[in-house]
């Protein structure tokens, strides 16, 4: 007999929870330690995210954007505090729900928007689309569709770092549901057996497709490299600050020689898996007790105002500014040409 999901109001506080192998940092050291002008850029990383993906839901829904659209609204502290520690020899890969990662590493926006509208301006001249475009110039290495594939390659960038000995460590994205994917434990194999500098980051949205963290996975997410040595660490995810904090210390770790480390960020997506998705596995109180209480953008925001480094005046205008930015994205998505035929035959064959 098929089990079917019931929809909750009740949603788990998103909590800190530290590992035992660092000691704490509190909220206010993580708020003092950061300048004015960095929170500033936090604030208008994240909006932009928001901003750029709320467009991309539009354009989806103008059917300009085809195939499968996973929007990133909610979850924008995770990819800017992770990218504020990370360092230019550093490189990112993750899953299908990319757009954020790609706009905090540096993507240009426009070819960003090129891609998920099949355009040849596109980063991946329009073959890609929303869940495979690259940027080798900005050490990102890919969206990936199939669950949990993208932790292997993560894992041998991270080879690739210790080899070549350039300090480097590669910050490797992956959702709740993946967890359970049994490459991801083979790759945490590896990088322990041979002390692979990798963070693995578990964006834990509570929700695989439809199925919540609590009725899919057993145990505690950030503990599941424990068997093999790796240490982790919850964080909230939806505190830019906490992230940059907790992952400032993972990479310090990492890069000293010890090894992969994991962080489960608890976070929480605004809108369904995909475009195609009605959410109806959670209700509308539960998605609003989030946005009201927890969403990372509002709570920076008022930070910024009442510690006098920000003006209501000048976050209307920061919000009309990125707003304009993801308008002619998509302005330049929709005028950049189709690609030609030929493109089909290209770069699908390397002859050694």
């Amino acid at each position: 007999m098929a089990i079917k999901a019931q929809p909750t109001t009740r949603v788990d506080p998103i909590v800190t929870t530290r590992s035992d192998r660092l000691p704490p940092a509190s909220p206010a050291a993580e708020r003092q330690a950061v300048p004015a002008d960095l929170l500033k850029s936090f604030y208008r990383d994240m909006l932009l995210i928001r901003r750029f993906e709320e467009r991309a839901g539009q354009l989806y829904g103008m059917g300009l954007i085809g195939g499968f659209c996973h929007l990133y609204i909610g979850q924008e502290a995770v990819v800017v505090g992770v990218q504020s520690v990370l360092t230019p020899v550093d490189t990112i890969v993750t899953s299908y729900r990319d757009h954020g990662h790609m706009l905090a590493c540096g993507m240009d926006p426009g070819r960003v928007m090129a891609e998920l509208t099949g355009r040849a301006a596109g980063y991946s001249k329009g073959k890609g689309g929303s869940m495979h475009m690259f940027s080798r110039e900005k050490g990102f290495f890919g969206g990936h569709g199939i669950v949990g594939a993208q932790v292997p390659i993560g894992t041998g960038l991270a080879f690739g770092h210790k080899y070549k000995q350039d300090g480097g460590l590669c910050a490797t994205y992956l959702g709740d549901g993946a967890v359970n994917q049994g490459q991801v434990y083979e790759s945490f194999n590896m990088a322990a057996l041979w002390k692979l500098p990798v963070l693995y980051i578990v964006e834990n949205n509570r929700y695989a497709m439809g199925t919540s963290q609590a009725r899919a996975s057993a145990g505690e997410l950030f503990q599941r490299g424990s068997a093999y040595g790796i240490p982790g660490e919850k964080v909230d995810g939806m505190d830019v600050l906490a992230v940059r904090a907790a992952v400032s210390r993972a990479a310090s770790e990492i890069r000293s020689g010890k090894g992969p480390y994991i962080l489960e960020m608890n976070t929480y997506r605004y809108r369904g898996h995909s475009m195609s998705d009605p959410a109806k596995y959670r209700t509308k109180d539960e998605v609003e007790l989030i946005k009201t209480e927890h969403d990372s953008i509002e709570t920076l925001k008022r930070m910024l105002v009442t510690d006098g480094h920000m003006t209501e005046d000048a976050v209307k205008d920061l919000d009309r500014e990125v707003r304009e930015i993801a308008s002619q994205a998509a302005g330049f998505a929709q005028s950049a040409p189709e690609p030609d035929a030929g493109e089909l035959w290209t770069e699908v064959l390397v002859e050694g």
